[in-house]
């Protein structure tokens, strides 16, 4: 069964001036960010701890309108939609089920019930609680580690929602794994990305929501739709010398690339670094990297649960949720997803 702690939680805006430029590590480009998430800080993240299902109980945090944030409950009261009135459909994987509960109840939604266990041998094992013939239904699971364990668990969860007769079931995957192998670099090699693209398509998904994918191309690998919401739009270019440096990337892995920009950064007279990245992957010795004191503040997003051992007091993190469940709604309604970023 699951269990969840929510502490108190606070929101903050970035402040913005004519001093602040911004870098991206990955293009040595400067980057513009139009779009900025809810943003709150450590310790306020909401926790959630999937252990062992007792009695065969669905596996989804149980939480309540005393239990839940304000800001959370203001935003249930406002788009409050019973489960009766819609056809649309929510279930969280165990990969990232607190990004998924914040999800639903930023939408006026009850996360569905389902239970996800395995068995001794590994073996992954998916039934739906409740019926989703006729429904919309979406599936949240990050492929973060383990990729292997959380991309199996998506397949079984497709394939569940497809042989109960869903009208329509859309991958939502908050970080997609194997991105970073979307070409071939040297001979005999495979291009993962194309695969699990492959294997998602034909397990049974009609749709793909994903969030700053590694490479655009990425999304051609899909023989299905694909929604791909990120945050950057628009580059810069500009002299760093006495000014604040924002280094943007999709994801921070060992944090080699970006702590040696950063050390450039410095190197040319940039008054402060901060780094930002959507997914927080954090690689030994990504850590050590980060808190070393190059980095002023180092900004990530909950598309992947950042783990205890990983926080460090430099580190913020941001939530998805707001724009994932407005991204939802708008392919639940055939409206534009585009113009979120517009």
């Amino acid at each position: 069964m699951a269990s969840l702690t929510l502490p108190s939680s606070y929101s903050t805006s970035l402040s913005s001036s004519s001093s602040t430029c911004l870098f991206s590590s990955s293009c040595s480009s400067l980057r513009y960010s139009a779009f900025f998430p809810k943003r709150t800080r450590l310790p306020s993240y909401v926790n959630c701890e999937i252990n062992k299902p007792v009695d065969e109980k669905p596996i989804i945090p149980i939480i309540n309108d005393e239990t839940l944030p304000a800001f959370l409950q203001a935003k249930r009261l406002q788009n409050a939609v019973t489960s009766n009135n819609t056809k649309l459909k929510i279930f969280s994987g165990t990969a990232n089920p607190s990004l998924s509960q914040e999800t639903a109840w930023n939408m006026g939604l009850e996360l569905g019930k389902i239970n996800i266990k395995r068995f001794a041998d590994g073996e992954i094992y998916v039934q739906l609680q409740e019926s989703v013939r006729g429904c919309d239904v979406f599936l949240i699971q990050p492929t973060c580690p383990p990729a292997n364990e959380n991309l199996m668990e998506l397949l079984v969860m497709v394939d569940a929602c497809r042989r109960a007769s869903a009208k329509r079931i859309t991958a939502v995957i908050p970080y997609f794994g194997y991105a970073r192998a979307d070409r071939k670099t040297q001979g005999r090699q495979s291009i993962a990305a194309k695969l699990v693209a492959n294997m998602i398509t034909k397990g049974g998904a009609d749709r793909v929501l994903a969030c700053d994918l590694h490479s655009g191309q990425s999304m051609g690998y899909f023989d299905i739709p694909v929604d791909h919401v990120h945050c950057q739009v628009m580059n810069l270019i500009g002299d760093v010398k006495g000014k604040v440096a924002v280094m943007l990337d999709d994801m921070i892995d060992t944090a080699g690339t970006i702590a040696k920009g950063a050390e450039l950064l410095h190197d040319v007279g940039a008054r402060e670094v901060y780094a930002c990245c959507s997914h927080a992957v954090f690689s030994p010795p990504a850590v050590e990297r980060l808190s070393s004191g190059l980095f002023q503040e180092v900004i990530t997003t909950n598309t992947i649960p950042v783990m205890d051992k990983n926080y460090f007091p430099q580190l913020t993190v941001l939530s998805v949720a707001n724009l994932l469940g407005e991204t939802i709604w708008r392919v639940h309604d055939d409206s534009s997803v585009s113009s979120i970023f517009q």
